[in-house]
């Protein structure tokens, strides 16, 4: 399992090539990259913020969780902070199992998770000014299912 809170940009096609390499025990890769979505189109940044240690100790527990009951064989999750632009990788979860339904209920779930309750706070910076990103309802239904 690896968990890494970082500001500075990750390469995906290396993370993923790296995630799970030389396991032959495992027959489903599963990865999911976010991005810094502008939706109004008058985004100027994002920014992110978070306790250190206090955030990376949260995200191992739910990896762990997640690694226990789903019988993954491998787990990553990468997340950004600091100032980001449209358009910039935010985040990466990849999990590993034997069989492919797994490996996606695992990364579905941790999705779930990192969208609702991941201890990271996000202002939007836009031409009118910026605010706080709050919680949606539908954020949290999808996690009641898990």
């Amino acid at each position: 399992m690896r968990i890494v809170v970082q500001q500075a940009p990750f390469d995906f096609g290396a993370e993923a090539d790296r995630f799970a390499a030389g396991r032959t025990d495992l027959g489903a890769v599963v990865t999911f990259t976010g991005v810094v979505r502008d939706a109004d189109g008058d985004l100027q940044r994002m920014e992110i913020e978070h306790y250190p240690g206090m955030t990376e100790k949260a995200l191992e527990a739910i990896a762990q969780e997640a690694a226990t009951r789903w019988s993954l064989g491998e787990v990553l999750v990468i997340h950004r902070h600091g100032p980001l632009q449209a358009g910039e990788r935010i985040m990466m979860v990849a999990t590993a199992a034997r069989h492919r339904k797994a490996a996606f209920e695992a990364a579905d779930f941790l999705m779930d998770y990192l969208k609702s309750r991941a201890p990271f706070w996000k202002k939007e910076h836009g031409a009118d000014g910026a605010g706080w990103v709050a919680a949606r309802d539908e954020d949290e239904a999808a996690l009641r299912r898990w």
